[in-house]
């Protein structure tokens, strides 16, 4: 049976969360004086953030921690590792972040030529994305992807995030589509490749960051126009 539904992964798949989140924490930083109050530079601070936050998604997705959980640790925590204990600097990032991160929408590149492409052809595309739902829509709205969607899923909508298998069987049952006719597509190996296969849906890995995974069965596209050749 051929392919009818194409499930994206959102963030860093289409929407360049690596870039819009950098573009947002910039302008925060900025405005509160960060570097003038504390004497530590942006991109010192970004990258420590940066890699505190890819830890706690990742606890977040293998289901160790809760989202309140990272929304209360994720600043906090990196300003500590500076020797900065300000719970109310840490919240100030946090409540402004969430609101301000939809004043940047670049999408990775490509992004709307493989849409326009692929809804041509008379497939079916869906999102299915572990981001918070209270952005994930506002995010395909404001960049202006939201209308080549059947459906958009949050993981957040039952609590359970990709690799687990409730949320694929979520996603498909609400898309009206078969295992069998889909497709997932995403940049995380875990959440979307391992995820995706452990379920039994045919994967393609958007290796975007070149981690060079590979595994039997899975087709890796360097950028997204390389769907074409797949789809």
């Amino acid at each position: 049976m051929k392919i009818q539904h194409i499930f994206f992964d959102l963030d860093n798949t289409l929407w360049d969360h690596r870039r819009n989140a950098y573009l947002t924490l910039k302008d925060i930083y900025k405005r509160e004086n960060v570097s003038e109050k504390y004497s530590i530079g942006f991109e010192e601070f970004h990258k420590e953030y940066f890699t505190l936050n890819e830890r706690l998604w990742a606890q977040i997705r293998d289901g160790e921690i809760d989202k309140e959980h990272l929304r209360k640790h994720r600043f906090y925590d990196s300003f500590l590792f500076f020797g900065i204990d300000d719970f109310e600097l840490a919240q100030v990032f946090e409540h402004n972040f969430l609101d301000e991160i939809l004043n940047y929408n670049d999408l990775v590149e490509g992004s709307f030529e493989i849409l326009e492409y692929l809804s041509g052809k008379g497939y079916q595309l869906h999102i299915l994305s572990n981001g918070f739902e209270e952005v994930t829509y506002r995010k395909c709205e404001l960049s202006g992807i939201q209308n080549y969607f059947t459906t958009i899923t949050s993981a957040d909508e039952i609590d359970i995030r990709k690799p687990h298998p409730e949320v694929f069987e979520y996603a498909l049952k609400k898309a009206g589509a078969k295992k069998e006719e889909s497709v997932m597509v995403g940049d995380d190996w875990i959440a979307d490749v391992e995820g995706g296969k452990s379920f039994g849906l045919a994967v393609v890995f958007f290796d975007v960051f070149n981690d060079n995974y590979e595994a039997e069965g899975v087709k890796v596209i360097k950028k997204l126009t390389d769907l074409t050749e797949i789809l």
